[in-house]
């Protein structure tokens, strides 16, 4: 039962999250700039820092491991996926040429091993048809370590899995728009550019199965695996998605990004609620 859960909920947070993103894509024009896709950034940041500091971490310090112990592995996971991003980083300045130091001031804030849009989107130009497959690689591996969290969470509890899926979920959609635009700029084929991103997407699902029977040989382990999920899920929040929100805006603009960074919190605490009742 836990094993058919965790297919279900990465399928659709890997693929639903494309879908999700291509059809806001399609309300707005097909445009990724404009405040839509500001408002899911600021909603995936309250739910990934909900999902870390009202459910996981918690989670992880009701078992038997020591406090210290889990604050030490929660360190160490911030430290990894900072110098992930950085070694991403490094790799793309490599491989496409890297731009002056400037360029890069506001592309710092890369988290999770993962290639945003903001990143290749300069590739179009240069004619790049490798750009696409440097971004699915990226994501590929960005999905799969998705899976594995999401598995991690669901071996903990049902509720848990259910709501790191959904966190999962509404952090992927921008992510996935920016990813359907520079596979676009490679391709002629929009439907192609889509299947592509699915196929990336899926590979969350593959991760989910590979971690179901990870932890499940290291099951004394999972406090850790949960320490870790939540330092994955505050490095992408502080890091990568709430940089990219720090601009000079109206005081309308910026209640908006607040209002919507507070429904990330509710929509987790909500779903969290609604699967303890069920």
């Amino acid at each position: 039962m836990t094993l058919v859960a965790i297919i279900l909920a990465t399928l659709a947070a890997g693929i639903g999250s494309v879908w999700v993103a291509a059809l806001l894509m399609g309300l707005g024009g097909n445009r990724s700039p404009g405040m839509m896709p500001q408002r899911l950034l600021s909603l995936a940041a309250g739910a990934l820092l909900a999902t870390a500091f009202m459910h996981l971490l918690p989670e992880a310090f009701e078992s038997e491991a020591g406090a210290h112990d889990l604050f030490v592995t929660l360190l160490v996971g911030l430290v990894f996926f900072f110098l992930l991003s950085k070694a991403e980083l490094w790799h793309h300045g490599h491989e496409h040429g890297a731009p002056p130091a400037h360029e890069h001031d506001h592309h710092d804030h890369q988290g999770h091993a993962h290639v945003h849009a903001h990143d290749h989107s300069h590739d179009h130009h240069h004619g790049h048809r490798h750009g696409g497959w440097a971004v699915l690689t990226g994501d590929s591996v960005h999905c799969f370590g998705d899976g594995v969290l999401i598995a991690s969470a669901f071996m903990a509890d049902m509720r848990l899995g259910l709501i790191a899926a959904v966190s999962v979920l509404a952090h992927e959609v921008p992510h996935h728009m920016g990813d359907i635009v520079v596979l676009r700029q490679s391709s002629s084929n929009r439907r192609v550019a889509l299947i592509k991103v699915s196929m990336a997407g899926a590979v969350t699902t593959l991760g989910g199965i590979g971690g179901y029977f990870l932890v499940g040989q290291l099951q004394e382990l999972l406090p850790y695996f949960l320490a870790v999920a939540s330092s994955s899920f505050i490095y992408v929040a502080l890091a990568d998605l709430i940089p990219q929100l720090q601009k000079r805006l109206s005081a309308r603009e910026t209640a908006a990004q607040v209002g919507w960074l507070m429904l990330g919190i509710v929509l987790v605490t909500v779903v969290s609620r609604a699967a303890h009742a069920h």
